[in-house]
């Protein structure tokens, strides 16, 4: 029953005086509970996995509080307010994809840094990770779903902008998630069964396309060693035969933490970044893995709740893609770490060691927070 004094409020009002404190600062309980078990469950892996290297576990862990310091700062915007400045996000992104092109750090034969000296290095493909699916969200909900023909060119060449400059660099796996990104949008937003029948079709001639005139070999010497890792055991089959040695040596319990061979021994490379699983299933078995499993299927169930429940298109759009490339991100490194998929450089969420990766990682979580705890007292987008 509501009270003499409680009518003199505004519903808005009431709501927020009855919610909790976590609903007041916009957190969404169980999100934060998964994100901070995640956390630090990745900093407990990641010291077997670095060689017990502590300045790389405190950057990870200075990038992880960050990241949670941006979830907290992102849940209090309205998505409203996000929708609105989201084409100056889209236009900014693509500017520094092409700055990358003009005056970006080269790694490892690779251009996809923006390097201050003293100030930050970022990856502005990561930043494009969040744009690029709330710029199609926000594009096709404000139009009539399901989307027109014209619509979809449109919202397609949206996506393949960013798409072709992150290509280059050259960065494969990052711009498949962008373009998976995008994607998922204009899938949930009611793409007719002919257009999905007609992609899936393009699928064969579009790869033999890349084969021949976009991929680098060594992106070709990853999809050779897919098919057959044995071919090359000392060169490029190293990696994926080494990997599938330390999970198939971890048995049930696993060896127990600190105590995995293959990465301790330096049998397998980037053990603290894309093949970090493969440590975690050495030492701590079939069942560390399934524990995180679980810990992932939680946030991709909370996230369908948070998708199910939006009040507004644009926000249930980019809570769909939102989960759903997260999805993506664990099924791919999984995929490829187990010899399922080609060996692609995409990071285990969480997981992995990397500052870029893990804020814009929860930079997402904190949209998802904002679409959910704004939902009771926001109009229609």
């Amino acid at each position: 029953m509501i009270s003499n004094f409680d009518r003199t409020l505004s519903d808005e009002d009431v709501l927020r005086r009855r919610a909790s404190l976590l609903q007041r600062m916009h957190i969404d309980g169980w999100l934060l509970l998964l994100l901070l078990i995640l956390g630090a469950g990745s900093l407990f892996i990641l010291y077997s996995a670095s060689g017990k290297n502590i300045d790389l576990l405190l950057r990870q862990a200075s990038s992880f509080g960050l990241g949670m310091v941006a979830v907290i700062v992102i849940a209090q915007f309205d998505p409203r307010f996000m929708a609105r400045w989201v084409p100056l996000a889209y236009v900014a992104g693509v500017a520094l994809l092409m700055a990358v092109e003009v005056m970006g750090h080269t790694a490892m034969g690779a251009t996809r840094w923006i390097n201050i000296p003293g100030v930050i290095r970022f990856q502005p493909s990561e930043l494009m990770k969040i744009i690029m699916p709330m710029t199609i969200a926000w594009y096709l909900s404000r139009h009539n779903l399901p989307p027109r023909f014209k619509h979809i060119v449109v919202s397609l060449t949206m996506i393949g902008i960013p798409f072709v400059l992150i290509l280059k660099q050259p960065d494969l796996g990052t711009s498949l998630l962008i373009l998976a990104s995008g994607a998922f949008v204009v899938f949930m937003a009611g793409l007719q069964w002919r257009w999905i029948i007609g992609a899936a079709a393009a699928v064969v001639p579009i790869a033999v396309g890349m084969w021949y005139f976009v991929m680098h070999d060594y992106q070709k010497r990853r999809v050779l060693t897919f098919l057959n890792p044995e071919s090359d055991p000392l060169g490029s089959g190293w990696n994926i035969i080494q990997s599938k040695a330390a999970i198939g040596s971890g048995g049930v319990l696993g060896k127990g933490w600190l105590l995995g061979t293959q990465s301790h021994l330096d049998f397998l490379p980037e053990s603290h970044t894309d093949f970090i699983i493969a440590v975690l299933a050495e030492e701590f078995g079939l069942v560390g893995v399934c524990l995180l499993l679980l810990l992932y299927l939680l946030l991709l169930a909370r996230g369908l709740v948070i998708t199910a429940q939006a009040q507004t298109l644009f926000g249930k759009l980019l809570a769909g893609a939102l989960t759903m490339t997260f999805f993506v991100y664990v099924f791919v490194n999984i995929g490829m770490v187990s010899g399922l998929l080609p060996v692609v450089g995409v990071p285990l969420p969480f997981i992995s060691y990397g500052g870029t990766h893990l804020v814009t990682l929860l930079s997402g979580f904190g949209i998802l927070m904002a679409i959910h705890t704004h939902r009771k007292w926001i109009a229609q987008v």
